[in-house]
């Protein structure tokens, strides 16, 4: 047993210092990137921002949406081929979606048939635990099937996992074990690493072999979406931050709630009461909790536990007034540190240490 003294560090631990800068508007500032991946050898442009692959997020309603404004979406790995066959794909644009497997040799097998049929070329290979020497092996093995396709594989959240996935052959690590808003991992394990600096620490790792990461996890907010890419990170996966929108299916529940407001009889102005009002929710959990297991697996088997969550997220209508907030965001903290492009925000960046982000007298 070891302690590591060092101070690690959460989004929550750090603000952006602004700096001097020559951008008059965030209208000047660039989100796209190009990249070139390792592996693979191919390029992709867009704006580096991921659905994750989880239920009510990583649908292909989510996909048409996002690919029409340049983000990504991981496919469930729940969707079979005739699921697949059944979109409509000249709308998806295929260099923006991926499909998602685990390391179960069926689902690589029906991933490699859904591959075949749709011309995909990504696969994320997505697992809890990153750590194992199985989940390496098969990294390697599905970069031997497929030298072209561009491979994401996770999570980890250390600098030697993500070299040796990288030279499994990974293009892209994903970065994150517990941070996410619906996963329990850190409760029920006692594991994890702070988000911010797993992901400044394995971008460098990553970067100096010429590989890529994804921040995975932890963001509640668009100034946290920047801080991921501040930090060193080549894509931000979104989860809770994409949930409860129309294109992430679910039913919507109506819960009541009493205000603080009374309401008045309009002649007499007599008292009747509180007022109420109505609130709209969408049901959002963890695809390790009771509740995915119980819909894709037939339950939690005896020799594990649950590490996800289910909760009601507020309903939020179309994502795409979610993603032009957030995009809004990643533009001003540019123009506050003098970045006209995204790929310049984390040289540009110096992160101070704080004990608070915001004034939240005024937040119920």
């Amino acid at each position: 047993m070891r302690i590591i003294n060092e101070i690690k560090l959460d989004y929550k631990d750090v603000l952006i210092q602004p700096k001097r800068s020559t951008l008059k508007s965030r209208k000047e500032v660039d989100l796209r990137r190009k990249f070139k991946f390792r592996n693979s050898g191919n390029f992709w442009s867009g704006i580096p921002i991921m659905a994750a692959n989880m239920d009510g997020v990583g649908t292909f309603n989510m996909a048409h949406e996002l690919s029409n404004m340049g983000l990504f979406t991981c496919i469930t790995k729940q969707n079979t081929p005739k699921d697949w066959y059944n979109q409509c794909f000249p709308t998806i644009d295929r260099s923006n979606i991926a499909v998602s497997i685990g390391t179960n040799l069926e689902e690589y097998e029906k991933a490699k048939e859904i591959i075949a049929t749709n011309n995909l070329n990504w696969i994320c290979i997505d697992v809890a635990n990153g750590y194992s020497e199985h989940f390496v092996d098969f990294v390697r093995g599905v970069r031997k099937d497929y030298p072209r396709m561009n491979i994401i594989a996770g999570n980890v959240v250390t600098a030697d996992m993500t070299q040796e996935l990288i030279l499994a052959g990974a293009d892209i690590v994903k970065i994150g074990i517990g941070p996410g808003s619906v996963c329990t991992t850190r409760i029920q394990t006692g594991v994890g690493y702070p988000q911010l600096s797993a992901v400044i620490e394995c971008a460098d790792a990553a970067h100096g072999l010429g590989g890529h990461v994804i921040a995975d996890g932890g963001c509640t907010c668009p100034g946290d979406v920047a801080k991921a890419f501040a930090a060193g990170a080549d894509f931000v996966m979104l989860g809770g931050m994409f949930a409860g929108h129309d294109e992430g299916g679910g039913e919507i529940k109506i819960r009541r709630y009493k205000t603080n407001e009374r309401r008045l009889d309009v002649f007499c102005e007599e008292d009747l009461g509180p007022k109420f009002e109505d609130k709209k929710f969408v049901q959002f959990y963890g695809m390790s909790s009771d509740t995915a297991m119980k819909k894709h697996s037939g339950g939690v088997a005896s020799y594990r536990s649950s590490e996800g969550r289910t909760v009601e997220v507020p309903y939020k209508g179309k994502v795409a007034d979610t993603v032009s907030n957030l995009l809004g965001g990643l533009r001003s903290t540019c123009t506050y540190v003098g970045a006209p492009t995204l790929k310049q925000l984390s040289k540009c960046t110096t992160f101070v240490r704080c004990t608070q982000q915001f004034n939240s007298v005024f937040v119920r």
